[in-house]
């Protein structure tokens, strides 16, 4: 089942769902974007960071020339820049991690030629990110989420943090619906008209996860998760802690 979408202000339409590719590990990435194309998948987050954006292209490329997808079909999101918009290769333009501050300084920055459609932040019931969605939505840029399952294979995890997945309330309500805890965390964002972008490179979870649009949360069960929030980081950037521009430390 191919996912619904989400209108952005400049009318484009981004998937709701889509899949993080951080941590794809190179000779294993391309049949797993391949595979990942086959159960659905139309939007793809990508960055040169993650060094494997050749073998993504490579896996699309000859998806769209097996037929089974077309270009148009796709949003292929990676870390771009205005001009890239006047070239005509980039339709939207995005930012990540920008707190609401940052964000006030773009939209009034003098000669804006592009208003960001999207903010990609982390997000997931211990780091509900309320206020700064609020604000993104009233200013017309959508939000999408990064680390949905609480990053449970970050490599700079330390003992006694908290494992979202292994929440015995999150784990309740999968069961109630006969779903998986990580399911139950997609949906729960979906629900807030988010966006979301979990990782995996097992075929079995990138199938299960795009299977969140045949059960609904209910609004009890929506605020219960909520309730969760603790401002807690998976991925905090510590390296960037001292930067002038490290957006953390805001509220929001």
């Amino acid at each position: 089942m191919a996912s619904p979408c989400v209108e952005l202000s400049n009318k484009m339409k981004m998937p709701t769902l889509g899949l993080g590719t951080w941590q794809a590990p190179p000779g294993k990435v391309e049949e797993v974007v391949k595979f990942a194309i086959d159960a659905g998948y139309r939007l793809f987050d990508c960055a040169y960071f993650y060094q494997n954006e050749n073998e993504i292209g490579n896996a699309i490329q000859q998806k769209i020339k097996e037929g089974a997808v077309k270009r148009e079909d796709l949003f292929i999101v990676t870390k771009a820049m205005e001009e890239l918009v006047d070239c005509g290769l980039v339709k939207a333009i995005g930012i990540s991690n920008f707190n609401h501050e940052q964000i006030e300084r773009i939209l009034n920055k003098p000669g804006l030629k592009y208003k960001p459609v999207n903010n990609q932040i982390e997000c997931h019931p211990y780091l509900t990110q309320e206020k700064l969605i609020k604000y993104c939505k009233s200013n017309g840029i959508s939000v999408t989420a990064y680390s949905p399952l609480g990053s449970p294979n970050r490599p700079w995890a330390k003992p006694g943090e908290p494992v979202l997945l292994d929440d015995p309330e999150i784990k309740e309500i999968a069961v109630r619906h006969h779903k998986t805890p990580a399911q139950v965390l997609i949906r729960f964002l979906i629900q807030r008209d988010v966006i979301v972008i979990p990782k995996s490179d097992k075929p079995q979870r990138i199938e299960e996860n795009i299977k969140v649009f045949d059960f609904e949360l209910s609004k009890k069960e929506m605020d219960v998760i909520l309730s969760f929030n603790r401002n807690w980081r998976a991925v905090p950037a510590l390296q960037a802690v001292n930067h002038k521009d490290y957006p953390f430390k805001a509220e929001y």
